[in-house]
């Protein structure tokens, strides 16, 4: 189970800009992550590809935790994103990630946000 210092520790480094490493450092081998109604994807080694797909289809990508709590082995995190596409275009979109972990590293992530935002900051987002 997690403690405070932990999941602190996992919003820093997302919020420097590591995302990549967050996933490395916090996700087990095993976990998986379903966005909305999608189909979960299944592994670590799957989210990563999934992240580098996202930093890849954007010029750049700014995020922080607005709040986040810790109850148990759940977290909830609320995100907020902020998009520059390649042609310079700027988009901002909340998500709300909630996590079960195991141990220290998280199993399970469900993330919430409004898929009509993110189609209009780059449709390609989610095609990986």
């Amino acid at each position: 189970m997690p403690n405070r210092e932990r999941v602190a520790t996992l919003v820093a480094l997302v919020e420097e800009g590591m995302l990549i490493d967050a996933l490395h450092e916090f996700y087990a081998e095993d976990a998986q992550s379903q966005d909305n109604q999608d189909p979960p994807l299944q592994g670590r080694q799957r989210l990563i590809a999934n992240a580098q797909h996202l930093l890849r289809s954007v010029r750049g990508l700014r995020v922080r935790a607005a709040d986040w709590m810790l109850d148990g082995d759940r977290t909830r995190i609320r995100w907020i994103y902020e998009f520059t596409g390649h042609d310079g275009r700027r988009h901002r979109q909340e998500e709300v990630a909630r996590q079960r972990w195991r141990g220290d590293r998280i199993v399970e992530e469900h993330t919430q946000y409004e898929p009509a935002a993110a189609a209009a900051a780059d449709p390609s987002l989610h095609a990986a």
